[in-house]
């Protein structure tokens, strides 16, 4: 949902306003910046982050600064970006970038059960994994805070297309066109203290080159 503090005003015309767009941004997005304003002054910090349906999941340690201040429910407005490529017109004022990208507002609050939203997560990254490892362990648990944002307040832009040269320069002797970005995973590497040599899970070769 978009109110008039997350409407787009900068090129309207590249808003995304279903919530199927939010999603596809949210599940493809592994990293969100999180603003916050502590003790008179911002901070943006940069965290791992998953969908849940219809909230943001977000982890980190019960000594941190941004986990402790959001559980206080204290306004916040989170960023995710993903880049798709390169536009190359052919002035530097009309070259840009191919992006996806969302931005979310409200306040955080320690999840009820911090077991399923771990779970979540994890598979949110890697599906599969999470049945494969140890169970996390009460002082592990202890250390771990997990909170969820709502997804009610927000808004998703996205940038795609060809280059936009005004027809006056369409005939400069300079390249123009899109150079597309693609996040690859590679081979994995094993642990050099890896025992019993454990085959590659079946989860992990999916996501091989």
């Amino acid at each position: 949902m978009t109110d008039d503090r997350t409407r787009i005003r900068r090129l309207p015309e590249k808003a995304a306003t279903t919530r199927a767009d939010l999603d596809a941004v949210l599940d493809a997005a592994r990293v969100a910046h999180v603003a916050f304003v502590h003790d008179g002054a911002p901070v943006n910090i940069p965290t791992a982050c998953a969908r849940d349906g219809d909230r943001l999941l977000l982890h980190g340690s019960t000594g941190s600064r941004m986990m402790r201040v959001l559980a206080t429910g204290v306004p916040v407005c989170v960023t995710l970006t993903l880049l798709d490529g390169m536009v190359l017109a052919r002035s530097a004022f009309e070259s840009s970038m191919h992006y996806r990208s969302a931005v979310i507002c409200g306040s955080a609050a320690p999840v009820a059960d911090q077991v399923p939203a771990l779970r979540a997560m994890s598979e949110a990254w890697m599906p599969g994994r999470w049945d494969t490892l140890r169970p996390p362990t009460a002082k592990e648990l202890a250390a771990t805070l997990v909170l969820e944002l709502p997804l009610e307040e927000w808004s998703v832009k996205i940038s795609a297309g060809d280059p936009d040269d005004p027809p006056e320069d369409l005939d400069e002797p300079v390249w123009a066109g899109v150079l597309p970005i693609a996040t690859a995973y590679g081979e994995p590497i094993p642990a050099p203290d890896l025992r019993g040599d454990p085959p590659l899970p079946d989860y992990l070769a999916d996501w091989k080159p």
